[in-house]
């Protein structure tokens, strides 16, 4: 797997795809609060043993039937979601092969596919319902959906944006599907992200290393580090910034990136390095609500 840049390309590849993060950054633990319920129904409506000594009456016995059945119950779901995401970005693309063909009237089947789609999926109408509920102060409401929305898709609550400072250094991130570069049924998706660094600080900069933390929706996590970014080590003078665009290939529809730049400040020789933070952002064919560019 590669990174691919969208800007000008460097001489030659600067990232490299590197081992495995050990298996601590993974996607929230789904569970199912109904799953759970019906387990502890079954088990209190069941006769009880004649063995006294059975392990079904042994002290956290139905604690592990409750844990396992959500955990079944939650890959379940997982599992659904992901083939509805599959089907989401074959529509998106088809619609988009339709309309370059100008085959208009298939184009307009697809569209009206997509919005039945869009009307009908369950995250989607989840996160219309609490972006409304927000809005009009229904708090309550607002954490129910919330709540359902964590056991039915957890990453769907992560923006496809991000903004973090540190040590005065801002950096920004937005990411989008690009469906003409995707390919659903081989499983390839591309991500197109751009980022924006900030010196907000009083000192001049220079960005020497990225190290990105690349979070498929399987759990699957890979590292990747590379000189600078876009073939470039930039300098960024306070009150200044530098932006660029990449890009990233995932092996499902949903996932995330987080990350940190090295610096060093150039004002001084023999200057100790130190990282700036990229706060983590989403990877999502279905986008979010917010579309609107990086602001200054």
């Amino acid at each position: 797997m590669q990174w691919v840049g969208l800007s000008s390309p460097p001489a030659a590849p600067t990232a490299v795809w590197m081992r495995r993060r050990p298996k601590t950054t993974r996607w929230p633990q789904r569970s199912s609060s109904a799953a759970r319920r019906a387990v502890v129904a079954a088990a209190s409506s069941s006769p009880p043993s004649s063995d006294a000594n059975s392990s079904s009456n042994s002290p956290g016995s139905d604690e592990e039937a409750e844990e396992a059945a959500g955990r079944a119950e939650g890959d379940k779901t997982a599992a659904a979601f992901l083939l509805r995401s599959q089907k989401y970005a074959m529509l998106k693309q088809q619609l988009a092969v339709a309309a370059q063909l100008e085959d208009y009237k298939e184009a307009a089947r697809l569209r009206d596919s997509l919005r039945l789609f869009e009307e009908e999926e369950p995250v989607l109408r989840l996160r219309r319902s609490l972006k409304k509920a927000v809005e009009e102060e229904r708090f309550a409401d607002a954490a129910k959906y919330r709540d359902e929305l964590m056991i039915l898709a957890p990453h769907s609550l992560l923006k496809c944006s991000s903004d973090a400072t540190t040590l005065g250094i801002r950096v920004q991130v937005r990411s989008v599907y690009i469906e003409s570069r995707s390919q659903p049924l081989k499983g390839k998706f591309f991500f197109a992200y751009r980022i924006r660094i900030t010196n907000n600080s009083q000192r001049a900069v220079q960005l020497l290393r990225r190290h990105w933390i690349v979070t498929d929706a399987n759990g699957r996590t890979e590292n990747v580090w590379g000189v600078g970014v876009v073939g470039e080590q930039p300098v960024i003078f306070p009150k200044t910034g530098f932006e660029y665009s990449s890009a990233c290939p995932l092996n499902t529809p949903n996932g995330r990136m987080e990350g940190d730049f090295e610096m060093k400040h150039i004002d001084k020789v023999g200057s100790s390095t130190f990282n700036i933070a990229i706060a983590p952002f989403s990877l999502s064919i279905l986008g979010d609500d917010n579309d609107a560019p990086l602001r200054r």
